[in-house]
């Protein structure tokens, strides 16, 4: 397996669930999202791949941009990957930067990559 395809590969993936088309789409999301997906959102709260799909058809996306983007490798199959995610928010007429921290594990399933888990933390040393 080449760590550069993988990487870029998986970098792609994460970029497209940050796009409101791929939100919008039940069935798109379905495909990326494995069936036994957890998250643990910001506030502790775990959820579902049913719970993440519904939240994400209705959640307004701010404009984000991901950087600092790492991958390991877990075994050949399975892959973690870290990253800021830097939302841009106006408070008081002002832009000001929203940064967290990102960690999702991905599985590959055949020749396609499925997620299996997902964390965001904030980012409070910022």
């Amino acid at each position: 397996m080449d760590l550069e395809i993988t990487k870029k590969t998986l970098f792609k993936l994460e970029e497209m669930l940050l796009q409101t088309d791929l939100r919008k789409s039940p069935q798109e999301l379905g495909e990326l999202l494995a069936d036994d997906f957890i998250e643990i959102g910001s506030s502790g709260r775990t959820y579902d791949k049913q719970d993440t799909i519904e939240a994400l058809m209705t959640s307004s996306l701010r404009e984000s941009r991901i950087s600092d983007f790492e991958l390991r490798l877990i075994t050949p199959l399975i892959a973690l990957v870290t990253y800021r995610l830097v939302q841009e928010n106006r408070v008081n007429g002002r832009e000001i930067e929203k940064i967290s921290l990102r960690s999702s594990i991905w599985r590959a399933q055949g020749s396609r990559w499925q997620i299996l888990f997902h964390q965001g933390t904030p980012n409070s040393s910022e």
